[in-house]
């Protein structure tokens, strides 16, 4: 079983830890210069905040006198300053600088947010590719996309929120519980902490009552996108059964969840705001009054009245901010908890710490009593032994399920053999690097999936450096060059979400160029002209050959028909080998092979009296005939013994 490593619960502590290397990297000087500068602009702007309310209180207390007739300070810098004009302009201009400092510290800071954003989206991607084939197995793509999405956005929140919002929230609050204390008396200084602890307790009670709401909200959200991605990726499949309605309503089922998750949502915040609202109305109101008495006791002055206002609606920002911080952070940890998950998730198929890279000398391919099972109680390799010697051709058949795709899977070490080692040039292929080990083999699937880009990116992808001779040369040799010239954009031809534009047999053919284009000393053909016509399949076929002399070739086939020519042929059945031998001897020993080579022989002849008895019908013969069609190209010729794919393989 995989090693998924301890389960990991991010904190919000746990995960600035995580983020801080990347806020703070060792080999970058501009971004830490640009996270002490916004530092320093962070504590300017508040102090130029907690100053605007003081601004407003000066203007009052002047207006105040100036209404009542009391003389005013005349001549000098003293009767400019305390003119309620001059105030009213500070005022303004203490708001105004509010707003550039908060911007400029906002702009400073973005690159080094979308930095950290950056690198951990790049680290979980590459951590993906990293993981076995047996967790992509297990997943939905859409859902990993969306994991990968929706933790990229929590992290970019996180270090948005928790940099630039709440540590300067938590300053202002310390200075306004400060000037209350100096400023008044100790009255107002405890009101506004009482009204704050009131305020974050409700906060953090009802956060949490609205977090299991979000978590069912991003579970539904999580399948509806899966189901969604699944159903248009398999389009055709749809179409083919007419299951438009059924792909609707499943879609429906998911969305229906999400819509109530939602509902709930929405109303949870509206029953959380309202509660903040009150709390800190009723401090506000208290506050208000208390200074009421004092103004009447002759101890305050009107100024202070609107001083305390104003620095008590300003407060309301920071501790409403609070709030939504507090929501926002903990909902931030729940996105990107499946992103850790996925990060902190141990390899299944690693490089030993001594690997070193794979060195082909001669080519030479064995397999030494392999067992494997992708289940402990279901054994799908007992003991495989087999050697596909340097420059040979060895083919490997047998039904469906007998573990023939699992060969293949090992040989690309996407899982680790249970039991004997396969080996490379006497090279065990556990103890050198991955990527030397798939560079040494081109592998041509039963089933091609294209990238959604051109042909001659697909073509290119065998080898990166490759030029657009070389790419040309391979698509000739692969027969599918013709087909690329009448085409009216060439090689620059999109092939659509995974090629669908092209047929079965194209993209075979192209996913051929590409290995060809690779040049490895190994070739791996799994079921390599499957989707092909009984005439492509002849010159595909002669293509492998002159590609495959003087390589190691291992061909896994369910069409017999296509390896009669290998050096050796190696009959599986149930996990294990049963007969070996060439063509012509597994023939004369009656066996498995010569039984599954009989029943193909009469299934094409079955198959070839349909078709003459069909050319020899006229429309009007034929039931149900319909006018002749031309086809935009000739579709690929599917056989009763095309092969199968068991979910074991």
């Amino acid at each position: 079983m995989q090693n998924t490593g301890p389960e990991i619960r991010p904190t919000l502590f746990s995960t600035i830890v995580s983020l801080w290397p990347h806020m703070w990297p060792s080999t970058r000087l501009d971004l830490k210069r640009r996270v002490f500068f916004a530092f320093i602009l962070l504590v300017a702007g508040k102090l130029v905040t907690v100053l605007m309310p003081f601004t407003f209180k000066w203007a009052t207390d002047s207006l105040v006198a100036l209404s009542e007739g009391k003389p005013m300070p005349t001549g000098g810098w003293l009767a400019i300053l305390s003119a309620p004009l001059a105030l009213v302009l500070l005022y303004g201009g203490t708001r105004i600088g509010i707003a550039l400092i908060t911007q400029l510290r906002d702009g400073l800071f973005a690159k080094v947010a979308l930095h950290a954003v950056r690198r951990l989206a790049q680290l979980t991607f590459d951590h993906m590719h990293a993981l076995s084939l047996r967790f992509h197995l297990e997943r939905k793509t859409g859902g990993l996309t969306r994991i990968l999405e929706r933790g990229r956005n929590g992290i970019e929140e996180l270090v948005r929120l928790v940099v630039l919002q709440l540590a300067p929230t938590i300053f202002e609050l310390a200075l306004v519980i400060g000037i209350m204390l100096l400023a008044f008396d100790w009255r107002y200084a405890v009101i506004v902490m009482v009204t704050m602890v009131a305020f974050m307790a409700y906060t953090y009670r009802a956060t949490e009552w609205r977090i299991k709401i979000r978590k069912a909200m991003n579970e539904s959200d999580n399948d509806a996108t899966a189901k969604a991605v699944d159903s248009l990726l398999n389009f055709e499949t749809v179409k083919y059964f007419g299951a438009e309605k059924r792909e609707s309503e499943r879609y429906d089922r998911s969305i229906a969840k999400y819509e109530k998750a939602g509902v709930q949502t929405y109303t949870s915040l509206a029953i959380l705001n309202a509660g903040q609202a009150t709390i800190f109305t009723i401090g506000l109101t208290v506050m208000m009054a208390l200074c009421v008495f004092d103004i009447q006791a002759g101890r305050r002055t009107v100024g202070d009245f609107v001083m305390i206002n104003a620095m008590l609606i300003q407060l309301y920002i920071p501790l409403n901010f609070m709030g939504m911080l507090y929501r926002e952070i903990k909902q931030a940890i729940i996105d990107i908890e499946q992103m850790f998950g996925i990060l902190y998730r141990n390899p299944e198929i690693k490089d030993s710490p001594d690997a070193k890279p794979l060195e082909v000398r001669e080519g030479t391919l064995r397999f030494e009593n392999v067992r494997f099972s992708y289940d402990p109680e279901r054994e799908i390799l007992k003991g495989i032994s087999f050697e596909v010697p340097a420059g040979h051709t060895v083919a490997i058949v047998g039904p469906s399920g007998a573990g023939k795709s699992t060969i293949s899977r090992l040989i690309y070490r996407f899982y680790d053999v249970a039991g004997g080692r396969i080996t490379i040039d006497g090279n065990d292929i556990r103890d050198v690097t991955q990527t030397s080990l798939r560079a040494a083999i081109g592998m041509v699937p039963q089933d091609t999936v294209l990238f959604n880009d051109t042909i001659r990116y697909n073509i290119r992808y065998g080898r990166w450096e490759a030029s657009d001779v070389d790419i040309e040369k391979a698509a000739e040799h692969a027969q599918i060059d013709d087909f690329i010239k009448v085409l009216p954009h060439g090689y620059e031809t999109e092939v659509g979400e995974r090629g669908l534009k092209l047929s079965g047999g194209e993209k075979q053919r192209v996913a051929i160029a590409r290995t060809i284009l690779k040049a490895p000393p190994i070739l791996l053909l799994d079921e390599a002209t499957s989707a092909l016509d009984s005439n492509t399949e002849k010159e595909i076929q002669d293509a492998l050959e002159r590609v495959s002399r003087g390589r190691t070739t291992l061909v896994i086939a369910h069409r017999l028909s296509t390896v009669i020519n290998a050096d050796e042929i190696i009959v599986i059945d149930a996990g294990q080998v049963v007969e070996r031998g060439t063509h012509a001897q597994l023939l004369e020993q009656g066996g498995l092979y010569a039984g599954m080579w009989n029943r193909q022989r009469e299934a094409d002849a079955a198959r070839e009296k349909l078709r003459e008895v069909a050319e020899e019908m006229t429309p009007r013969e034929k039931p149900n005939a319909a006018p002749p069609k031309v086809a935009e190209r000739e579709a690929p010729l599917v056989t009763p013994t095309a092969p199968k794919i068991d979910a074991a393989e």
